[in-house]
């Protein structure tokens, strides 16, 4: 009697978490319906918000909150709080709920602040922004960035060790997702909070705008070359006088440069302003070369914002045709080609750094004054910050601060939040060649190895589509790699934070390379020639800091068409 009464207790027991699982697995297939209509809503939002439909965009963020609702509705019941204390699928039921609930929060804490900021106070209008109206955007960009990071941290905290495959997938393409989102309003709500006291809230401002010449290769992108002044006061900007570096010439007695800089590429930095950024942080150099255009003029700018020709094409876009003194009207199509390949083909020396100072002040300058589409103008600066193109120090400390390690202060920060390798490149033939190099760089990471380290391999290749015969001296230069038409680029390998580059290799083989420190970064060197329509590749292997990330990133220097690119991740080293 006692063994039958607890074999029917047993079958009520196994029937009761029969049930049990099935309402859960009822109640999961409800959540993940849901969940992949919020998915599609999102994408829909974005493609209002960037077409400028807001009263579509409206819309469909409302059913967006209904289906992030229902989500998180389907895992809040008791069947689904007691499966998550369960063995084995507790750990999954939890982080479903958790992506539910984060998808929740975005759209009703993020997503409505995002749509109430009206873009147009973000660009120019006539040559002022309205300080006021950037005020009350500012507030409103903060509080969505404040919830899109509060809901990043809950996800980063949850351990990926014991969930099943999909429920994992599901989490890291989450994270990535809304690592991108906190990229965009973080840069958002900084310039937001910044752009008052820029645009001389509290009293007249000066900056440099520098045009960086990726012709000429050089780590932040390009030598300096032709500056203008910029003026600011109560928001109203406006150009003032232009010059160029080679008018700067050497500093005398050199200015500081920092140990490890100094160590890696000598006094340079400090002497010539076609050198100030030959190291990676652009901080560095644009305190460098400020205080070289402060020594030879007399000005004081307040910070630096430099930008390339790409970014010039980007804006383009934007205003259309700009008519520049001395030359062809600049268009999105051919301004890159223009400043690049034809002025030097057409002008001397003189006339070029005329011309380029021209070039960009006259985009500037419609860029300030034209009425053009918000959404279009502020993508412009969204894909040039993203692809460090325009970056911007300011001599005021604190506003440095509030910008932090963000895309547009080009740095390169002495901690990783994921493994990150640096590819910073230097002309070494005192030419014009960089037009004609295209560069691509793949990283794969390895092995998980001791102490906590994981092995990472990088293979970077250089392409010459330069002629072989028919360019200018202004091209072919001092042709340093000892033939004309041959450029040679310093290629410049920065290990993650606390790790170190093991080795390297060209075309297969080993080769000599300068090597050295630089904020708790290894820095590998190598000198690659390459001929007209050759290709040249380089190997290294390198070890990371301490880390159980199964991803890894590229920091590279901006070249005249984007390199080629691809990351191979790896599962965690915790699974």
């Amino acid at each position: 009697m006692r063994v039958r009464r607890a074999l029917l207790s047993g079958l009520v027991v196994v029937s009761l978490l029969l049930l049990g699982g099935g309402w859960v697995a009822f109640r999961g297939w409800q959540a993940r319906a849901h969940l992949l209509n919020a998915a599609g809503l999102a994408q829909q939002l974005s493609a209002d918000v960037v077409g400028g439909d807001t009263a579509r965009a409206q819309r469909t963020l409302a059913a967006l909150q209904e289906q992030a609702r229902s989500a998180r509705d389907a895992t809040t019941d008791p069947g689904w709080w007691l499966g998550q204390r369960t063995p084995y699928a507790g750990d999954d039921l939890a982080t479903v709920h958790l992506i539910a609930s984060a998808i929740d929060d975005l759209s009703r804490q993020a997503f409505p602040a995002l749509l109430r900021v009206d873009l147009s106070t973000l660009v120019p209008r006539q040559g002022r922004l309205d300080l006021g109206r950037l005020r009350t955007a500012s507030g409103e960009l903060a509080g969505a960035d404040r919830a899109v990071r509060d809901t990043r941290s809950r996800l980063a905290a949850v351990p990926t060790g014991n969930l099943v495959a999909q429920i994992r997938d599901a989490l890291s393409a989450l994270r990535a997702e809304i690592d991108r989102l906190a990229d965009l309003t973080g840069a958002a709500a900084q310039a937001a909070r910044v752009m008052p006291p820029l645009l001389g809230a509290d009293g007249p401002r000066r900056y440099l705008l520098v045009s960086q010449n990726p012709a000429e290769l050089r780590a932040t992108g390009g030598m300096f070359g032709a500056y203008a002044v910029i003026r600011a006061e109560n928001g109203r900007v406006s150009l003032g006088e232009q010059g160029s570096s080679a008018s700067l010439h050497r500093a005398d007695p050199p200015l500081r440069v920092e140990p490890e800089l100094r160590r890696l590429w000598t006094d340079l930095p400090g002497m010539y302003p076609a050198d100030v950024n030959l190291g990676p942080q652009f901080p560095t150099a644009a305190a460098l070369y400020r205080e070289m255009v402060r020594r030879r003029t007399g000005v004081a700018a307040d910070g630096v914002l430099a930008v390339d020709p790409v970014v010039l094409s980007y804006l383009l876009r934007a205003t259309g045709p700009v008519p520049v003194a001395g030359g062809a009207p600049l268009t999105a199509e051919t301004v890159v080609r223009t400043l690049l390949s034809d002025a030097y083909r057409d002008l001397d020396q003189s006339a070029q750094d005329g011309y380029f100072a021209s070039a960009a002040s006259a985009v500037f300058d419609a860029f300030l004054t034209k009425r053009v589409d918000a959404r279009v103008l502020l993508g412009a600066f969204n894909r040039s910050v993203a692809e460090r193109r325009i970056l911007f120090w300011s001599a005021h400390q604190g506003e440095q601060d509030i910008l932090g390690d963000s895309r547009l202060t080009g740095t390169l920060p002495e901690k990783d939040t994921v493994p990150t390798v640096g590819v910073f490149l230097n002309d070494g033939t005192g030419a014009k060649l960089g037009y004609y190099l295209r560069f691509s760089a793949s990283l794969t990471v390895g092995d998980c190895q001791a102490e906590g380290r994981r092995e990472l391999r990088l293979r970077v290749t250089v392409h010459s589509t330069a002629p072989r015969s028919g360019l200018t001296e202004s091209v072919t230069g001092l042709a340093l790699a000892g033939e004309p038409y041959t450029a040679r680029t310093f290629v410049t390998v920065y290990s993650p934070t606390g790790g170190a580059v093991l080795g390297g290799r060209l075309d297969g083989k080993t080769t000599a390379m300068g090597g050295g420190t630089d904020r708790r970064r290894q820095v590998t060197l190598a000198t690659v020639d390459v001929r007209p329509g050759a290709t040249r590749t380089l190997d290294f292997t390198l070890v990371t800091g301490r880390t159980s990330a199964g991803t890894a990133d590229l920091v590279l220097t901006p070249t005249v068409t984007p390199w080629t690119t691809q990351v191979v991740s790896a599962p965690s080293c915790d699974q």
